[in-house]
């Protein structure tokens, strides 16, 4: 399978190829970066060929992309592939815009192309284990549900809203947000937020709490910020609680890890579940057996949907229906 990555604008892009050079079968083809130093070291560090341009690295007729770029840019990027015939995994927000994503969604049905949304949660260990006994019914039936996603300031272009469409409420709604639609099977319908900017220079929104209700009547809470240190790890804190007529279940998607305390502070030592591996090696399978995605496009623009409600609900200071 020929693979090709467009764009190491993203952190997470380093994980992503990381993973695909450690499956059998798969070639990474090429990456495609306008930034040439970012690009062209990308491309050295995982022994594979620099494209300037990603018309030039679609034209080697690739099975598969991966769109690791600035939000704002994913719409193009993601849609240049699947005129290309390339299946496409699309970092998450999918889009900057509702209007980008439903873009992305449409053109992608059009070539007959599967689309999958990066949301590596669903892959955690913990998450998916607290998922099967909710389904069977351990906790009774669900209530409420308590989020967090808190993490630093991932500074650059996370910084600039013409290029990622927000914030932390962008940047850290949608992953909470997917797995409560996945874990409950429920939309969400309407949510009310406050959004501020209250620990950064940068004219960005840095905070937000938001409560949503679902439409099965579920109610749920958000914490989105990038309050934590400068030192603290960027994937830090993926909490879920969820409320049950039977009992309590609270995740932690990123406890597995050890907390060292040392004179010079404490040293964050993850070593638990590979969640961006699982996400990759799931959409390198599906593209394979020419299998419909477990995270669908549709998944991404639900979730986006629910952070820009969110947006606007804060503007309006009131609660606003999300848009089907």
């Amino acid at each position: 399978m020929k693979v090709g990555i467009i764009s190491f604008a993203h952190g997470h892009a380093h994980a992503y190829a990381s993973s695909l050079v450690g499956i059998e079968g798969v070639e990474l083809v090429g990456i495609a970066d306008e930034d040439r130093d970012r690009g062209a070291s990308a491309a050295d560090t995982y022994h594979t060929s620099y494209y300037q341009s990603y018309e030039e690295l679609l034209e080697e007729r690739l099975d598969a992309v991966v769109v690791t770029s600035e939000n704002a840019r994913h719409a193009e990027h993601a849609v240049a592939a699947a005129r290309a015939g390339a299946a496409v995994l699309c970092e998450k927000p999918l889009a900057h815009t509702v209007e980008d994503a439903k873009r992305i969604i449409q053109v992608c049905e059009e070539e007959g192309v599967l689309l999958q949304t990066a949301f590596p949660v669903r892959f955690n260990e913990a998450i998916k284990r607290a998922k099967q006994r909710i389904d069977e019914g351990e906790i009774g039936e669900i209530l409420a549900m308590k989020g967090t996603n808190r993490g630093k300031n991932p500074g650059g272009w996370f910084n600039e809203k013409e290029l990622s469409g927000g914030g932390a409420v962008i940047d850290h709604t949608v992953h909470v947000v997917d797995i409560m639609r996945w874990v409950t099977g429920s939309e969400v319908q309407d949510v009310y937020a406050e959004v501020d900017q209250l620990f950064t220079e940068k004219d960005i929104d840095d905070s937000g709490l938001l409560t949503m209700t679902f439409e099965n009547g579920i109610f749920a809470t958000l914490d989105c910020s990038w309050s934590r240190h400068q030192n603290f790890p960027i994937w830090g804190d993926v909490t879920v609680e969820f409320i049950g007529s039977k009992g309590t279940l609270t995740v932690d998607a990123q406890g597995q890890k050890f907390d060292v305390f040392q004179n010079n502070g404490l040293e964050y030592a993850f070593w638990g579940d590979d969640m961006d591996d699982g996400l990759v090696r799931d959409f390198i399978a599906s593209v394979k057996a020419k299998a419909a995605p477990s995270i669908t496009g549709t998944d991404g623009l639900r979730a986006l949907e629910v952070a820009k409600g969110a947006y606007q609900a804060a503007r309006e200071k009131q609660p606003v229906s999300v848009s089907r």
